[in-house]
């Protein structure tokens, strides 16, 4: 008993380290020009920065944990149909989404209460959406989840891998990235919209280019 479960403990110890080296390198290239264009465009507060970044972080464990059950369940079919590149059409309408909430509220103004709320849905989206990316780390916990054998284990791989795909330079870039926009309005009040209207632009680009790939 005391061996299996030390066995499991590896196991998931190096699902997580797995984790961590996406998100040490390809994640922070990957994800960057999504969300720290939605950063510098909203032109929130340090605050706001740092939940947004929290949101696209559960995103990401959320998404994880999510393909780790259905791995466990499906077998190898997941990571086959994977490998069309279907992440991209997710991933395209997150960014045009973001990118039209950006447009939206630079145009009218919601109740706080509401603008607040919808807010929070973009980082999240963006957070799930960018986790579909194929790439040798995904590749690898799919594989895991698939020969567990167990939903139950394949959503424990799936949270220990997004545990470690957390540990990204981007809980300092983006952060940086919004006190850098922070500093570009100081006195230009003018400049806050253009920024916002620029952001949006790149962020529906970024999209339609995603899922021009999957087409």
């Amino acid at each position: 008993m005391h061996e299996w479960q030390l066995s499991q403990q590896t196991t998931l110890f190096t699902v997580w380290l797995l984790g961590a080296s996406l998100g040490l390198t390809a994640c922070t290239a990957t994800c960057l020009p999504f969300m720290g264009t939605w950063i510098l465009g909203r032109g929130g507060s340090q605050m706001q920065a740092l939940r947004d970044t929290s949101l696209f972080v559960s995103g990401r464990i959320l998404a994880y944990t999510m393909l780790g059950a259905l791995a466990a369940a499906a077998g190898s079919w997941l990571s086959q149909a994977m490998k069309g590149g279907s992440g991209n059409l997710f991933i395209g309408a997150a960014s045009i989404a973001a990118g039209l909430w950006l447009l939206r509220t630079g145009k009218t103004h919601a109740p706080c209460g509401v603008s607040k709320r919808v807010g929070s849905t973009p980082p999240l989206l963006l957070g799930f959406s960018l986790s579909l990316t194929p790439c040798a780390p995904l590749a690898s916990l799919l594989a895991v989840c698939a020969a567990a054998g167990s939903v139950q284990l394949g959503m424990a791989n799936g949270v220990m891998f997004g545990l470690g795909a957390a540990l990204t330079p981007l809980l300092i870039l983006l952060p940086l990235i919004s006190l850098l926009g922070k500093q570009l309005r100081e006195n230009r009040d003018w400049l806050t919209r253009w920024i916002r209207w620029g952001a949006a632009a790149v962020l529906i680009v970024l999209g339609l280019r995603r899922i021009l790939l999957f087409l």
